[in-house]
């Protein structure tokens, strides 16, 4: 099963996976929206983006990751903000070599490290990042501050 760097040729079905994830999270968006975002992401290169296909070729994951620094380490490191990988593809190792394909890439870099967060209740990936490695974080607490009027 193929992982690679998405590109623009990948936008259609990066965009459909896209809106997946977001109505997993429950925050859905219309296509076109999305699109709109994953094309700009995709040429300013202001984000990374990893793709699974089967071998038949359709997109079953993808993975985003966005670059940052960490001022504690005083070193480059990205952020690995969206994972999804379809229903039906799911414990079949899709995420797992998603994440081996983030991590290679922050690795090739020169990252400190990749950080990630997740929804308390999505329980799988949750296993699937402690079962690779990742720690949770126990010191830190994540806040938000909305600048957009609703």
């Amino acid at each position: 099963m193929p992982v690679y760097r998405a590109t623009a040729s990948d936008l259609d079905e990066l965009a459909e996976l896209f809106g997946a994830y977001l109505q997993f999270y429950q925050v859905a968006q219309p296509l076109p929206s999305i699109a709109t975002f994953l094309g700009a992401r995709l040429q300013r290169e202001d984000s990374v983006l990893f793709i699974a296909r089967a071998d038949e070729g359709q997109a079953l994951g993808f993975v985003q990751l966005y670059p940052f620094f960490s001022s504690l380490a005083l070193q480059p490191a990205w952020l690995l903000s969206d994972l999804y990988v379809v229903p039906a593809a799911r414990r079949q190792g899709i995420g797992e070599m998603l994440m081996g394909a983030a991590r290679a890439h922050a690795e090739a870099t020169g990252a400190c490290g990749l950080q990630l967060e997740t929804a308390k209740t999505n329980l799988a990936g949750q296993a699937l990042y402690e079962r690779l490695g990742y720690v949770r974080d126990e010191v830190f607490y994540t806040y938000w501050l909305s600048l957009t009027p609703r």
